[in-house]
């Protein structure tokens, strides 16, 4: 996997109280989602929290995208010793106060009040010096014991701290340029911290001098100072977080020097030694070329030290040879952990779940049966790996040889061993901590291994299965599971029954499994009810009572139901012009003939806008029931010879807004059919019922034909040659192979054989002129 580098910028510490670097911020997501929906095996089961961001991911880090801790990383730590040192002398929450100022105004855009703690913080170093009182000293007398030694030392650091502050806290901003560095060159002010770190008895407070020496010194003009430091000191300083954020500091001035194996030798310590300070660590180690790699290999001092360098180096490079060489040095390393998930889901993203293979851009992609698939994928793992993570399960000489079982009991499932994977699960059981995450993990593998047993179904292999389909599909959704990975083998596990019930020729079973997502906005609808015998079986499987337990399952997660169908054959019957047939249909779909028409399915209006349509006032709104009733009525009245050319007109209208081209698209756009607001988002059967004008342009030459007046024929005459422009589009457009180049002729329109009637029959009519003001096209033409 490709990492992203910022190779100009290094990590640094930040902050007494905080700890940042110089970064450029890039627009990074950090929810990666991604990979749960392509990944059956969840990192967070059994490695240890501080190594979640170096899990294998599509961003910078797993789950943050852009490290953005920068300057609140110690603070519960902090707030947590300073708490500790001053016990009942001080409530917790006013120690919070002094270290990090108003948690609620963090975000206000109030500057003001929300460093207010720092000018509290000035006043009462004030007090302490001159005795006299002012507001700080009157407020928080009365909230603690301002003569108390340790209370003053409080105050004290934290004055002098915040002088450090003005330089090593960053802005919470991106930038793709460089952040200007400032520095602190009090070197007097900075002397001073120096002196009171040599003086100060206290344990507590003489370590947090010494940091903040260090600090001030990194952030100075003068860095090398900071080294000088540290060497001087490191020895009788205690090695805790303090001790480690230092040396980073010490790993980050090697590395503006040039010193890049040094840098990177110190920084693999702090990763090895600090975990709350492992993702910064990952993030500055950089070696330049193999020579600073192998120097920095060369400067470590045991079998624990190169493997951290191992450790870190296998984040960016190649997790199987950081394996083998941490491995060989100490078994035993905790480091090894997160190393194996990313090597597992490193093999699974070269899975395909998807049970087809793509073929080139103008060929359908072509479909996999299950033996194929399984092939596929086997061909997929890489044996180097394998063979490693087999060599270490079966040692059983890791921290967790639980993580290495079940890893290669997955990794035996992906290579179709299924009898061994089954072992490997078994002996991990045995000894993995039995939380929820460990307990949903084992059963997820398991289910998949036993899926995969799977060739061809029957009663009895279903039985191994039907279980966890009820988990996946209905218990889990419902649950807050966290981190747990099982949206793929949801979907996977749905695909791989649709292949097999496609094998075995039950089409619809297949279907269930099949098509399981919502269609989305851009949709192209579901072409297995193009075909009616699919319809009717479906219609036939919905409807039956005595369902097997895997059909219940197929049923309950199938995203359609016998209203959908029956809509779609409602729509389906109107487009073909039978319409008793579509009123008995769509009186069968429950609600959904109440749906309403956003504007009046009967107006005809000269130019094409259904939003302006659906904007105009509307004396009825009409459901879809009511559509077709009506719609009905006026067909009786023609069959009658009933004011022949109103109700022409008006179907002409109706059939008309129901197309792609007129007001009433909601009509047809149900999940069967599909979505979009080009014809071209739908499949080819769908597109070509929605861009039919056939039936409009019928009513409108029969209403053409009964017309009595002008301006009534006008009217028909226009409506006559929308029609023939939408014939006009959809040859055009529909002859081409790639439909959007059809535009190069740069023609928008033709002189229509209904156009140059109106032109020369009907220019004395007020309709004439309407069409003149309305219709650009027509202008166009008449003025040409």
């Amino acid at each position: 996997m490709k990492k992203i580098f910022l190779n100009k910028f290094f990590l640094v510490s930040s902050g007494v109280l905080l700890f940042a670097y110089g970064v450029i911020y890039a627009c990074g997501g950090g929810d990666d989602w991604g990979m749960g929906y392509s990944s059956n095996f969840t990192p967070e089961t059994f490695v240890e929290k501080s190594y979640r961001p170096l899990f294998l991911s599509g961003e910078v880090f797993y789950g943050i995208g852009f490290d953005t801790e920068h300057n609140s990383r110690f603070n519960n730590d902090i707030k947590s010793d300073w708490s500790t040192y001053l016990k009942t002398k001080v409530d917790t929450a006013t120690v919070n106060y002094f270290l990090i100022g108003d948690e609620t105004n963090r975000y206000s855009y109030d500057n003001e009040k929300a460093s207010k703690y720092k000018d509290e913080i000035t006043q009462l170093h004030v007090f302490f010096k001159t005795k006299k009182n002012n507001q700080a000293s009157l407020k928080w007398g009365k909230k603690m014991n301002l003569k108390d030694d340790k209370i003053k030392a409080f105050v004290e650091f934290l004055y002098l701290a915040q002088k450090i502050e003005t330089v090593s806290v960053g802005e919470n901003y991106w930038s793709y340029e460089p952040v200007a560095t400032k520095t602190f060159d009090d070197f007097k002010l900075i002397q001073s911290i120096e002196n009171v770190y040599n003086t100060i008895s206290d344990p507590f407070l003489k370590n947090r001098y010494w940091f903040l020496t260090m600090k001030a010194y990194f952030y100075s003009s003068n860095q090398q100072k900071a080294i000088t430091f540290f060497n001087k000191t490191e020895a009788s300083v205690p090695k805790n977080v303090l001790y480690y954020r230092a040396l980073s500091y010490v790993a980050g001035i090697n590395h503006q020097q040039g010193k890049y194996s040094t840098s990177n030798y110190l920084y693999a310590q702090v990763f090895d030694k600090c975990p709350e300070m492992r993702v910064v660590t990952a993030y500055s180690f950089r070696p330049e070329n193999d020579a600073d790699w192998n120097k920095s290999l060369a400067m470590a001092k045991n079998n624990k030290e190169k493997a951290a360098l191992w450790a870190i180096h296998g984040y960016y490079k190649d997790e199987v040879q950081a394996i083998n060489k941490i491995y060989d040095l100490e078994p035993k390393s905790e480091h090894l952990n997160y190393l194996l998930t990313r090597l597992v889901n490193q093999q699974e993203q070269g899975i395909n779940n998807s049970f087809e293979i793509s073929a080139n851009d103008d060929q359908p992609s072509k479909k996999q049966t299950v033996a194929e698939n399984k092939e596929t994928n086997k061909s997929k793992i890489d044996v180097k790996a394998f063979d490693l993570v087999s060599k270490i399960a079966t040692a059983g000489n890791t921290e967790k040889p639980y993580l290495w079982d079940i890893a290669l009991g997955y990794l035996q499932t992906l290579k179709s061993d299924f009898a061994k994977a089954d072992a490997n699960f078994a002996k991990a059981e045995k000894t993995m901590p039995k939380t929820e995450l460990a307990n949903n993990q084992l059963r997820l593998l398991r289910f998949v291994n036993n899926m995969s047993k799977i060739d061809k179904l029957n009663s009895k292999n279903e039985k191994t299965i039907l279980k966890d389909l009820n988990w996946l599909y209905k218990e889990l959704p419902k649950q807050h599971v966290g981190d747990f990975r099982y949206d793929n083998a949801s979907s996977w596990s749905k695909m791989y029954l649709a292949t097999l019930y496609k094998e075995q020729k039950n089409y619809v079973m297949a279907e269930v499994f099949t098509s399981n997502s919502v269609y989305g906005y851009w949709g192209e609808g579901n072409s297995f009810y193009d075909v009616e015998k699919n319809l009717l079986g479906m219609k036939e499987f919905l409807s039956k009572q005595d369902k097997t337990e895997i059909e219940k399952i197929g049923a309950g997660i199938y995203n359609l139901n016998l209203n959908n169908i029956n809509n779609f054959q409602a729509v389906k019957a109107t487009y073909q012009n039978k319409i008793p047939e579509a009123i008995a249909f769509m009186k069968q779909t429950d609600t959904l003939q109440n749906a309403v028409f956003y504007g009046n399915p009967f107006n005809g209006s000269i130019k094409d806008c259904h939003d302006c349509d659906h904007a105009m006032p509307q004396k009825k709104k009409y459901s879809q029931i009511e559509f077709l009733t009506t719609i009905n009525a006026m067909q009786d009245k023609l069959a009658k010879n009933e004011d022949v050319y109103t109700n022409s007109l008006l179907l002409g209208n109706a059939f008309y807004n129901i197309t792609h081209f007129g007001n009433g698209r909601s009509f047809y756009e149900i999940s069967i059919v599909g979505y979009g607001s080009s014809p071209y988002s739908f499949r080819d059967s769908m597109k070509k019922m929605i861009t039919n004008c056939s039936l409009p342009k019928m009513y409108y030459q029969k209403a053409l034909e009964a017309a009595t007046t002008k301006e009534q024929k006008a009217k028909c005459v226009y409506m006559l040659a929308k029609c023939e422009r939408n014939e006009y589009y959809n040859k055009k457009y529909n002859s081409v192979t790639n439909w959007w180049t059809a535009d190069q002729d740069q023609i928008n329109f033709l002189a229509w054989n209904s156009f140059k009637i109106l032109k020369k029959d009907y220019s004395d009519t007020k309709y004439y002129q309407d069409v003149i003001a309305e219709c650009g096209y027509f202008n166009t033409y008449i003025n040409q």
